[in-house]
């Protein structure tokens, strides 16, 4: 058997590329004159804000329903998500015709819930503070049968995802370095398998809030450490750790790991909304934290930068509240 840091290859994600192709968008790649004077570099904005239901787990989600097998599709599935994943996999099964049933806590964004909830699918809320979504979604899987179609810790997800960073590479020319959000390693890890096949010398780079570490101390330490309900404003960052398919892989293709303070989040989060006109989730500007904070040190300068904005659905009010002029 092989090792499961080879359970995903780049011919997984080239053959995901196919059956997403006239499905998913082929989402823009931005650039911004004044970004790349402060960074002194150029930088290429991955848009996946566009995304279908707005971010890249719409890419995981169908790749990995389109391979059940006839029985698993007819029976239906089962996934626990705050809030992308659930849209992603709700729309994917409407267009596959596939009932899906979603675990999402109480206190997920509104906007998603609602999201999800005008997909179709079935929502069953739970409390963080009294259960897990794993336990629970496990228990009714096996009272339903369902197949269970995690986040981010399934090959076909992983798979899906690193279409991401294929597309991206599709449209720029070689890359120097790439910047990608973490939360339980899915975009990531898809992503470092594409770019190390087709650009090896391109650096892959991680991003996580600071309140929410785990992937980074795994990474670091190469022992697989966890987090519990991380009060991050980038609530897509707040899984309790890489998986069983995402640790190895992040071990053995990603270079380095980040991490980014709340108030950096939200200085990205607005400034892609001032200066590049994008509205993004916060866990979206993960990545672009990290290119702002380090600019003024000139650790970017002169190369050429990938940045994935990997989903724009906040909630609106939230926005305007918090990028408000008063």
């Amino acid at each position: 058997m092989a090792p499961i840091s080879k359970a995903v290859t780049a011919a997984d994600i080239l053959q995901a590329s196919h059956r997403l192709q006239s499905i998913a968008h082929h989402t823009p790649v931005i650039t911004s004159q004044t970004v790349d004077t402060l960074t002194q570099a150029q930088v290429f904005f991955k848009c996946e804000n566009f995304q279908r239901t707005g971010s890249f787990k719409f890419r995981g989600a169908y790749n990995a329903l389109c391979q059940l097998t006839d029985s698993q599709q007819q029976q239906g599935v089962l996934t626990y998500s705050s809030g992308n994943h659930a849209q992603a996999l709700a729309l994917a099964g409407k267009l596959l015709g596939i009932p899906i049933t979603i675990v999402m806590p109480t206190d997920a964004p509104a906007v998603k819930l609602a999201a999800t909830q005008q997909y179709g699918a079935e929502i069953i809320l739970y409390d963080r503070n009294q259960t897990t979504r794993e336990s629970l979604g496990q228990q009714l899987a096996r009272e339903r049968n369902l197949t269970i179609i995690p986040p981010y810790d399934h090959p076909h997800v992983i798979a899906g995802q690193g279409t991401t960073a294929l597309e991206l590479l599709q449209s720029v020319d070689a890359l120097d370095v790439v910047l990608i959000c973490c939360g339980g390693g899915g975009l990531l890890s898809g992503c470092a398998i594409a770019l190390k096949e087709f650009v090896p010398t391109c650096r892959v780079i991680g991003v996580e809030p600071k309140l929410a570490d785990d992937a980074t101390r795994s990474f670091y330490s190469g022992q697989l450490q966890t987090v519990l309900n991380p009060p991050t404003i980038a609530d897509g960052a707040r899984t309790p750790s890489l998986g069983t398919y995402t640790f190895p892989i992040v071990l053995e293709t990603v270079d380095q790991m980040l991490t980014v303070s709340e108030a950096v989040i939200v200085q990205a989060w607005r400034f892609l909304g001032t200066y590049l006109k994008l509205v993004v989730e916060p866990t979206g500007a993960l990545a672009t934290a990290a290119l702002l904070e380090l600019a003024t040190s000139g650790a970017w300068a002169g190369q050429r930068i990938g940045v994935i904005l990997s989903g724009g659905n906040v909630d609106l009010s939230d926005w305007f509240g918090r990028n408000s002029l008063s």
